[in-house]
């Protein structure tokens, strides 16, 4: 679906769609593991944990993760669309915790080379920038783009961007984008 066209100084055109293809970005190499249960949506990674085995979140996650892991809840807000988040969010009626994301230690050491501060700061900065993909990918905040020439043809194309702010995606430094006319 056509989102918006921008038309650029140099005479080209940009068309910026929304992309129903979107992969989930759960299925990329991520070093977050992401914990979810929902009886409407299969959301997260999968793991294999029953949470009726549990009384609540803190037992849950004892009994699923080790000293060192870092941990962050999810929470799901679904009012005609969704949203994650590690924070909750207002309305009490249409959200709630569905789970959480997980990084164990020895993934810290792995991609870091220790379980520094420092590195333990970068995980979970990572974790954080990949519950932010996947609510764009929820919310269907995915994105392409076809660039025209002046007469309409298509000289370039490349979907797969995650989020509403084309800049910060990627999106137009793949595309070439410098400048444009409003």
């Amino acid at each position: 679906m056509l989102v918006e066209t921008l038309n650029l100084k140099n005479g080209q055109t940009l068309e910026i769609y929304q992309d129903s293809d979107g992969h989930s970005p759960r299925e990329w190499d991520n070093l977050a593991q992401f914990v979810c249960f929902h009886k409407r949506y299969n959301l997260g990674d999968d793991h294999g944990i029953d949470h009726n085995d549990y009384d609540s979140w803190e037992e849950l996650i004892e009994a699923n993760t080790k000293d060192g892991d870092i941990v962050e809840p999810l929470y799901m807000y679904d009012h005609g669309n969704i949203s994650i988040s590690t924070s909750p969010f207002m309305c009490r009626w249409d959200s709630g915790r569905i789970g959480y994301a997980v990084v164990t230690k020895e993934s810290i050491i792995e991609n870091y080379g220790d379980d520094s501060l420092e590195s333990r700061a970068k995980a979970l900065r990572c974790l954080e920038a990949e519950v932010e993909t996947y609510d764009h990918y929820v919310q269907g905040s995915v994105y392409g783009y076809v660039l025209k020439d002046a007469w309409d043809r298509e000289i370039d194309s490349c979907f797969g961007f995650y989020g509403y702010d084309h800049e910060k995606s990627g999106l137009f430094y793949e595309a070439g984008i410098k400048e444009y006319v409003a």
